[in-house]
């Protein structure tokens, strides 16, 4: 996308606009999914609105790395789905973080499921969820240093396993 292009507002960045939600309409995913991006600082507050607009679901968190000295993401694909629901309607939520600092609200309390998704990607990338009631490496040794995929992570010659037999 280019900078300064004109992104045309979904239905969900219509309601959060009418709402008086502040966040950023993206351009579409590849699947035609309407992309929101939230200041880490609204998240719980949308993310609550959304649930309450019917995303009842997290189908997926997770998180990326720009690139090397750039900003981390955290993600979040919601879907409504429902008795009534026929066609399930689905938005994505992208919280740009400060790679020094990653540290974004936990919506666990909103979707249970963001439990060991937001384990995960703590793990991998190093992004603090405040308020996860057990945020600790879920993949990784506990007492391993760094985080894996980010695209400046440096692998360690060797890691010694403990108690290996």
């Amino acid at each position: 996308m280019e900078t300064g292009a004109i992104v045309e507002a979904g239905p969900v960045s219509l309601w959060l606009t009418e709402n008086g939600f502040d966040h950023e309409a993206l351009e579409k995913d590849h699947l035609g999914v309407e992309l929101i991006k939230v200041e880490a600082e609204f998240l719980i507050p949308i993310a609550t609105a959304l649930y309450a607009y019917g995303f009842n679901y997290l189908q997926c968190q997770g998180g990326y790395d720009v690139g090397p000295g750039k900003e981390l993401v955290s993600f979040y694909h919601l879907i409504k789905v429902g008795d009534n629901v026929t066609q399930p309607e689905e938005v994505r939520v992208k919280v740009y973080l400060p790679r020094d600092n990653p540290k974004v609200p936990s919506v666990y309390w909103i979707w249970k499921a963001a439990d060991w998704q937001e384990r995960e990607t703590y793990d991998m990338y190093g992004i603090v969820f405040e308020g996860h009631p057990n945020l600790k490496r879920i993949l990784m040794p506990e007492d391993w240093i760094g985080w894996p995929l980010r695209k400046d992570y440096i692998s360690p010659d060797f890691y010694e396993l403990q108690d290996a037999y």
